[in-house]
Order: structure tokens, then C-alpha cells, then sequence
């Protein structure tokens, strides 16, 4: 198995939105209100467009020869350019499958964007068969290709009316679900400067996701139910391992799992 599960977590890009909007007098905490409100008036929601998303933190479990590891990507310090480097240059060293909630909607829409934003060049990402040949028939981007998973839209076969919250999925199926944070409070914890809390945060998304994916291999009958039991259990043993190399967030998402009643 080598595949990379994979968040990202954003705020509102306020210089850009102050550029477009014409509000160049407003503070960041006014460009916010203004813009949030903005769009729950026009528009009935204060979610933005995905061109206004700028990415603070990418999250990533990798499973490679049955080894599990989470982390986020760069550094406290680390600017948005260097998150998105890091993503597409793991894709170029390791040629994952990748998988994801929501990521043809959001995630990689928004890594598009800003990876076109600050010139990254992502070539064996978009690859369609003209560097590798094996991509003409099985690529990142098409899709109904396999390198790419986005296990919420394939189970909701592609009706946005079918999808469903990746925390009620998890939940559902006895995982932790949402903890401690949600999308919608991730610039208020970046405005208090609390970017080490939306890592984490983000980290147990991705958890969430891994462990969702593992199940729909399992109902595809790609993993026995011993080789189910098995990866989680080899998450269990990493969630500890690093809970004690102070990751106390990963020893709380363990607790957390392991307190859930088991749906299978």
C-alpha cells in the first residue's frame, strides 16, 4: 500500500480581498467582517469562493509498506508557497494514491490556485500521459482515474445532494470525528496566532479520513477483515507511540476511538 491521505485547512486571503473589494483602508479583523458578511447577505452563506482561500496548513497520513505516519507539512514558520511545494514534490518522489474528503471540491481546487498563485511547478501531479505513459489511462486528475480517491464524492456516487460531513461519516462508523476545532473557527484560532492548534487540529481530519478509507477498501474487498483489523490496529500502536513523543493530541484521538462504540 502506498497512499497519502491528505487536508488542508485555510483562512480568507485578506490582501487579496481588500485588492479586490477596494477596502484597502480596512484592518485584517474589518476585512474579515466585511467580507464574511458580504457573502452571508449576497449570497446566504459566509463560506467564500475557493479563489479567496489561503492555505495555512496541510495535513498528510502516508501509508507506505504497511508503515503509518500523520504530520503536517513544513513548519510553524512555514509560508503558504513552501506548504504547497512540499505537497507536490511528496507526489513527485512517491507517486501516491491519494485520497481525500472532499478533495475534488475543496482541497485541491483551493492547492491549484495558489499553487498557480506562487508559480509551482507540479508536472508529474498533471501528468496525463505525456511525461509517463501509465497516466494517459490512470492520472491525478481525472476524474474517474484511481490515483486520486475522494472517498466522500465516490460514495455519494457523485451527487452533491448524497454527500455527506466527513465528522457524521466518521462518527458513524465509530471513529472521533471533529475535535477541539472546526473549519469554520480556523481564522479565529490563526488570528490569535494558535497555528500549532489548527495543525493539530487538521491532523485528526486526516485521521478521520484514513480511517474512513480503510473501511471502503474493506465494503470493496480490497482488505480482508483481519487485514482491516490490522492497519487499525497499526494506526493504534502509532497514535500511542507518538502520543508519548508530545503529540498529546494523537493520544487524545486514540482515547477518543477507542471510547466509541464499534459500528461493525
Amino acid at each position: 500500500m502506498n497512499i497519502l491521505v491528505f487536508d488542508i485547512e485555510t483562512i480568507p486571503d485578506l490582501r487579496l480581498i481588500r485588492t479586490l473589494y477596494d477596502w484597502q483602508d480596512l484592518s485584517d479583523e474589518d476585512t474579515y467582517t466585511a467580507i464574511t458578511s458580504k457573502f452571508l447577505v449576497d449570497k446566504g452563506t459566509s463560506f467564500l469562493p475557493l479563489h479567496l482561500h489561503q492555505i495555512v496548513a496541510i495535513s498528510l497520513v502516508m501509508n507506505q509498506d504497511d508503515q503509518v505516519k500523520v504530520w503536517s507539512l513544513g513548519t510553524h514558520e512555514s509560508g503558504e508557497a513552501d506548504l504547497i511545494q512540499r505537497f507536490y514534490s511528496g507526489i513527485e518522489r512517491f507517486t501516491p494514491t491519494l485520497v481525500s474528503w472532499n478533495g475534488t471540491g475543496f482541497d485541491l481546487p483551493v492547492l491549484h490556485y495558489r499553487a498557480l498563485k506562487h508559480g509551482i511547478v507540479a508536472a508529474q501531479y498533471w501528468d496525463a500521459g505525456d511525461i509517463r505513459s501509465e497516466f494517459k489511462y490512470n492520472n491525478y486528475v481525472n476524474r474517474y482515474h484511481q490515483r486520486h480517491t475522494d472517498v466522500m464524492d465516490i460514495l455519494a456516487l457523485f451527487q452533491g445532494r448524497a454527500t455527506v460531513k466527513l465528522d457524521q461519516m466518521a462518527v458513524m462508523l465509530g471513529f472521533p470525528g471533529k475535535m477541539g476545532m472546526a473549519g469554520d473557527k480556523v481564522y479565529e484560532a490563526y488570528a490569535q496566532g494558535n497555528l500549532a492548534g489548527i495543525r493539530d487540529y487538521c491532523e485528526t481530519d486526516v485521521l478521520n479520513t484514513y480511517l474512513v478509507y480503510l473501511r471502503f477498501l474493506h465494503m470493496k474487498g480490497q482488505i480482508s477483515p483481519d487485514g482491516l483489523a490490522q492497519a487499525e490496529q497499526v494506526l493504534q500502536d502509532m497514535l500511542f507511540h507518538e502520543s508519548q513523543q508530545d503529540r498529546p493530541h494523537l493520544g487524545l484521538f486514540l482515547d477518543n476511538w477507542l471510547g466509541q462504540p464499534d459500528s461493525i
